[in-house]
């Protein structure tokens, strides 16, 4: 989001010393209808950018410089905003010899630090985020959320020594938080779940697609003869990882046509809960081609040879599941089909799933 502020060429002259006249500045302000106030640097997600092309760098506005109209809404320290064309002519905090860190308001009355912006030096960046968090602190702030990329890991044991936690990490970079006001943190925690798929494929042969895992951790399982599975990856969706895992796994090419059913199980991985959808789908191709990193041995096997093996029989879960596509193929069941519907609460397009009786293909019957 930019913010531009000047007419470049009305700018020209006003400057004093790297300074700008307060007088000049004042009154501008009612001219583009832009007050600036404590939150010049917050706009919602977006660093404003203010475009000033006769100032030199480093140049000044002082708390008087750009006072209110309501001496109420000053804030309360002598203030500096730094007019610095090395970053994009981005406005930058500073109290005295100490500047807070570049960051911009969430909504829900957090700050979010703008990992571009950290000091390069750790003693310096410990002095600046101590002086950080009084200013937030004085402004009222709830949230801190500190985003250090993996190549400034450094600055971790400094970050914690502070107060802050860790929220989640991910292959570039980890994520720590503050929590300012008295009381219970109310930040979102982590990703509570993982996302899991299984793929129910059957020909026309009554054939179901079957694998054998190379690597199996429990050694009663080795034997078994299973559907292919996997987890779905980032921004990916259901109908498409399922499609997507058969393929890598097995080298055959499928069609979704439903979820028929999904397992919701904790304290697994990471003791995390995990989510798990098995999902029929229609072969488009025939010739097996086993992926030897993770699978032993693919093949068709009749249904009711895989229905009857002991560990599907004796698993109450493995067998409803088993029960559910078959009832499913002799049109006695209707699963769950994605439908791409546009919700207002984020704009975003999204799939919701659901059995709609009016437009189910005659190959799904009510019971």
């Amino acid at each position: 989001m930019e913010l531009k502020l000047f007419d470049f060429k009305s700018v020209s002259g006003i400057t004093h010393s790297g300074r700008l006249d307060s007088s000049y500045f004042s009154s501008f302000r009612y001219g583009v209808g832009v007050r600036f106030s404590s939150k010049l640097c917050s706009c919602r997600g977006a660093f404003p950018r203010v475009f000033v092309s006769s100032i030199s760098e480093n140049a000044y506005l002082t708390k008087k410089a750009i006072g209110s109209s309501d001496p109420e809404k000053l804030i309360g320290e002598d203030y500096i905003y730094r007019i610095n064309r090395a970053y994009g002519a981005s406005s930058i905090l500073f109290s005295g010899n100490t500047r807070v860190l570049e960051a911009f308001d969430d909504e829900y009355e957090g700050v979010v630090v703008n990992p571009e912006g950290l000091p390069t030096n750790p003693d310096a960046f410990s002095s600046v985020l101590r002086f950080s968090l009084t200013h937030w602190r004085r402004r009222q702030k709830k949230g801190v959320w500190l985003k250090l990329p993996l190549e400034r890991s450094e600055l971790v044991p400094i970050a914690v020594k502070e107060g802050f936690q860790y929220h989640h990490a991910e292959a570039g970079y980890v994520m720590l938080t503050y929590w300012i006001p008295e009381g219970p943190c109310m930040l979102p925690a982590n990703a509570t779940h993982q996302v899991g798929v299984g793929g129910f494929v059957i020909n026309h042969n009554n054939e179901v697609l079957v694998v054998q895992e190379k690597y199996c951790w429990n050694p009663a399982f080795a034997n078994l003869w299973k559907l292919p599975t996997g987890f779905i990856c980032e921004s990916e969706e259901i109908f498409q990882g399922v499609v997507r895992e058969v393929k890598e796994e097995t080298g055959i090419d499928t069609e979704f046509v439903e979820v028929v059913a999904f397992r919701h199980a904790h304290h697994l991985a990471f003791e995390k809960s995990d989510l798990f959808f098995i999902c029929m789908l229609t072969p488009l191709s025939a010739e097996i081609q086993v992926d030897d990193f993770e699978i032993q041995a693919a093949k068709w096997m009749p249904l009711a040879e895989f229905v009857e093996q002991p560990l599907i029989q004796e698993d109450s879960m493995f067998k409803k599941v088993i029960d559910i596509s078959i009832a499913r193929l002799k049109k006695r069941y209707c699963g769950l089909f994605p439908h791409r519907l546009v919700s207002t609460f984020d704009g975003q397009t999204s799939s919701l799933y659901y059995n709609d009786f009016n437009t189910q293909d005659p190959t799904c019957a009510s019971n």
